[in-house]
């Protein structure tokens, strides 16, 4: 597959992603009103929803990453070099960053904001190494026992992980700059991405050791 179209696919996934995650938690804010339970749902469904869509459509065409760590993880596995994996990452990074700035200018509000919502403290922290060592481990099982699962096992999981972890499961850092930059319901205050993506690297780092230590021969 041309390197162009695997970056292509990479940014615009990154891009409906985070149109997906951000578009629907305005629209959850408007119509729940007021009811954050409601308003969580209502986010919920099209994110894992649109997962599903988004690797059916593009992991034939450059593996449907759509986030950082697991490029790093796929570079660390020795399943992608070092240079196309950094291609990787600044084109899901200036996808998911478009797909914001499409949610304000479909929602009608200013293009460019930062977020005011505080995202902090350890239980934050520990949960995004939670969801991230998670979803990595979802990935890699479904990829060795069950790909024809892959896009439904990771929609899943992510539906189910913004309700059980506190952090509400961004497990992903290209997902956590982005969302930096919109002050509405899915955001996250500038001042607190740099932890969760540390965090979410650390839960990387766990997944990638925990599946070679699981799948190994001996």
């Amino acid at each position: 597959m041309p390197t162009s179209r695997r970056l292509a696919a990479e940014a615009l996934g990154s891009a409906l992603l985070l149109a997906a995650i951000v578009g629907s938690g305005i629209m959850a804010e408007r119509l729940a009103g007021g009811n954050m339970a409601v308003a969580l749902l209502e986010n919920t469904i099209p994110t894992g929803a649109m997962l599903v869509v988004l690797i059916t459509i593009f992991g034939p065409v450059s593996g449907a990453h759509f986030n950082p760590a697991m490029t790093l993880a796929g570079y660390l596995r020795r399943d992608i070099g070092g240079g196309l994996a950094l291609y990787y990452v600044l084109a899901q990074m200036m996808g998911a960053v478009l797909g914001v700035l499409a949610a304000h200018l479909m929602f009608g509000l200013d293009l460019i904001q930062a977020s005011t919502k505080v995202r902090s403290g350890g239980n934050q922290w520990f949960a995004e190494a939670v969801a991230t060592f998670g979803l990595l481990t979802v990935i890699f099982g479904s990829v060795k026992r069950a790909p024809q699962w892959l896009a439904v096992n990771v929609g899943l999981y992510i539906a189910a992980a913004y309700w059980f972890t506190a952090s509400t499961s961004f497990a992903n850092p290209a997902v956590t700059l982005a969302r930096s930059l919109t002050n509405t319901f899915s955001g996250i205050r500038p001042a607190d991405a740099p932890a969760f993506i540390v965090a979410q690297l650390i839960g990387a780092g766990l997944a990638i050791g925990f599946d070679k230590w699981f799948n190994s021969k001996s």
